[in-house]
């Protein structure tokens, strides 16, 4: 087997997994490898060809590909190794990862550190028990995307979306643009799940129907679907029978939700939230195995790839500051801890004594939607650290805040973030 040697191997060539590589070769480290599985950098940005990325990072408005080729062109400009067609089999707690390829068939990296930038997969219909026949026209709605705009195929043309997260809303506007007839998408919540930009931009201008607290019962059709029985829920998420219609449709996609991909994780024991379903971090994005990193949707789900990209460069200098040896622990680590409303913070913990970080940005979600809130930050003496008035806040548009860290005596023991009335 052939054996390789780098100071850092980042695990996902998407937009973390660039920009973390390309911040820790700003810091001074050399030999860097990315192992992507898709054959070209970029991950699900080459697919994601609407505009709305980079308004934070670069001031501008740019699509998916156009985001990731500033990034890639980066990294093909540098000295920075990149392994397409590659995929990430195993790390080990020796330091090692194994991984196969076209090219170099199986090998193995010894590093010192590792980043993780794997990005997340959709949920199918298994995921969520959908009743009925299991005919051809029910896929996921990044499947979809990527036929559309990658393969050039229409995947029907009488269309239902379950679930309203940003891409089934997203493919709502984009079959529509392609003549397709999207007849509504339902959300079993209460509220949409997607960013309120997107609720606006992609059904509400194309008059697409959002159908609040409803699901599918059953699907029907043997060869191809033929239709979708659906129902209101009540507030126990459950179907009320007399609410039922059928509609009739040749396809179904299916938004319900994202996973971070954790299985390596998972193999060399990185403690995950049970939350988020990504990795347990501290502010510089350092796991429960200390020289492994984590960054991007493999860590939490984002709705901004802005926040993706800052996060990810926090991680690769962090990653480089460990071969350095350069962070300074705290006395006394600080745990955080959701409070009223909010489902989970990002960062778990804050474990290093760093003059140069001004601030720790904390991201999170909210669990219901508030309107005039404020966001308060307490530590457990009860002092209030920071607090931010914010005019409306929903689970699917994250919230990020700033806590300075010139408020973190070595006397907090844990933080709690809370929306308030």
């Amino acid at each position: 087997m052939k054996k390789l040697n780098y100071d850092i191997v980042v695990i996902g060539g998407g937009p973390a997994g660039m920009a973390a590589a390309l911040e820790a070769r700003k810091a001074g480290i050399e030999k860097i490898l990315i192992c992507e599985r898709g054959s070209k950098l970029g991950g699900i940005l080459e697919q994601c060809i609407h505009n709305g990325f980079g308004l934070q990072y670069f001031k501008e408005e740019l699509t998916g590909p156009e985001y990731a080729t500033r990034f890639s062109d980066q990294v093909e400009a540098s000295d920075i190794d990149v392994k397409v067609n590659t995929m990430v089999l195993d790390i080990q707690e020796d330091k090692k990862v194994i991984a196969v390829s076209r090219t170099d068939g199986l090998f193995e990296v010894e590093t010192k550190a590792v980043i993780l930038a794997m990005g997340c997969r959709e949920r199918t219909r298994e995921s969520i028990t959908i009743p009925g026949d299991r005919p051809s026209g029910v896929m996921t709605a990044g499947t979809a995307q990527r036929y559309v705009n990658i393969n050039g195929y229409l995947p029907g043309k009488e269309i239902v979306i379950l679930g309203s997260g940003d891409i089934g809303l997203i493919m709502a506007r984009r079959m529509t643009f392609e003549g397709a007839n999207v007849k509504g998408v339902l959300e079993l919540m209460p509220y949409s799940t997607g960013l309120v930009r997107n609720k606006v931009q992609c059904l509400d201008d194309f008059g697409i129907p959002l159908y609040l607290s409803h699901t599918i019962t059953r699907i029907h059709g043997k060869e191809r679907v033929e239709a979708v029985s659906i129902a209101e829920v009540d507030e126990n998420k459950n179907p009320i029978p007399e609410t039922e219609i059928t509609v009739p449709c040749d396809t179904l996609l299916l938004s319900v939700g994202l996973v971070p991909e954790n299985e390596l994780s998972k193999k060399v024991g990185v403690e995950l939230d049970p939350v988020t379903k990504g990795a347990v971090t501290d502010e510089k994005r350092r796991t429960s195995v200390d020289w492994v990193f984590a960054c991007g949707n493999v860590l939490h789900v984002h709705d901004l790839v802005d926040n993706v990209t800052q996060e990810a460069e926090l991680a690769g200098n962090a990653a480089a500051g460990y071969i350095k040896g350069t962070y300074q622990p705290r006395k006394n680590p600080i745990q955080m801890t959701p409070g009223d409303n909010i489902g989970y913070v990002v960062p778990q913990a804050i474990h290093y004594d760093d003059p140069s970080q001004k601030v720790i940005k904390l991201y999170m979600r909210v669990k219901n939607p508030k309107e005039n809130i404020k966001m308060v930050i307490k530590s457990d003496k009860g002092d209030v650290l920071a607090e931010f008035k914010k005019d409306i806040v929903e689970p699917g548009s994250m919230v990020n805040l700033a806590l300075p860290t010139m408020k973190l005596s070595d006397d907090i023991s844990s933080i709690t973030v809370s929306c308030e009335e």
